[in-house]
């Protein structure tokens, strides 16, 4: 019994340690992006502002604007990765043995390949299709290392999905699209709507594939909170 009781405190402490380095730096920030003149050693700001917020909720403003962006960029982003993993996943599943493991490999390719090449690599190409320094080239580019994680996530998917659900529907009659529409899809919903998140989450980190391919034109939010702090607009960083 004392030993369940110590296990419970345990974890307990591990929840509420685990909370506050969550909590704590986003309770920084809030305070950051509204204080004025806030200097070491003081541990709360002199004065406080809301221009930032302002700044961060006006349509005219600068974070406004990029926030917006990166959502719209961040939605095609996990849009993509759904439409165009899920087949990769599941036709890595059908290979065996030293095949899986390429076709695996080239999928994490673009996430092992260092931010910097990559993004210069795909700016040189959609230079020439035309897309370079546009939203929609912004947008696939974020795609491409987006597009490799959730390869790999489908891949473990469909690893444990069991096939013989769809073979039952096509016996009944279902055409193919039919089994994808009615029971592949609905049986699937979670991870896809995992998936969108994660392209979404991956869009809207990035920075260094913004800035080359989106060539200073296309001004993302984390764009905006890098240039406020190399600023030293902290307030503004801190609301962004």
């Amino acid at each position: 019994m004392s030993t369940s009781r110590d296990s419970r405190w345990i974890r307990l402490l591990l929840v509420a340690g685990l909370a506050i380095s969550t909590l704590l730096p986003l309770l920084l920030l809030a305070v950051a992006s509204v204080g004025r003149e806030w200097f070491f050693p003081a541990l709360l700001p002199p004065t406080v502002s809301f221009a930032s917020w302002r700044d961060l909720l006006d349509p005219a403003g600068r974070l406004g604007p990029a926030g917006i962006s990166s959502a719209v960029i961040g939605c095609g982003t996990g849009i993509i990765c759904i439409v165009v993993a899920l087949p990769i996943g599941r036709a890595l599943v059908e290979l065996e043995g030293w095949q899986r493991r390429l076709g695996a490999a080239t999928a994490f390719l673009p996430v092992a390949t260092p931010p910097i090449a990559l993004a210069t690599g795909l700016q040189l190409s959609f230079l020439h299709l035309g897309i370079g320094g546009t939203a929609i080239g912004v947008m696939l580019a974020h795609a491409v290392p987006a597009v490799g994680y959730a390869s790999l996530y489908f891949l473990g998917v469909f690893a444990v999905f069991d096939r013989r659900i769809e073979d039952e529907a096509r016996s009944l009659g279902a055409t193919s699209l039919q089994t994808l529409v009615r029971v592949t899809i609905p049986l699937l919903r979670r991870p896809i709507a995992e998936v969108f998140l994660l392209g979404f989450l991956i869009s809207w980190a990035q920075v260094p594939l913004t800035l080359i391919v989106g060539a200073g034109v296309v001004r993302t939010l984390p764009v905006e909170v890098l240039s406020y702090v190399q600023a030293g607009q902290d307030r503004y960083a801190a609301a962004g």
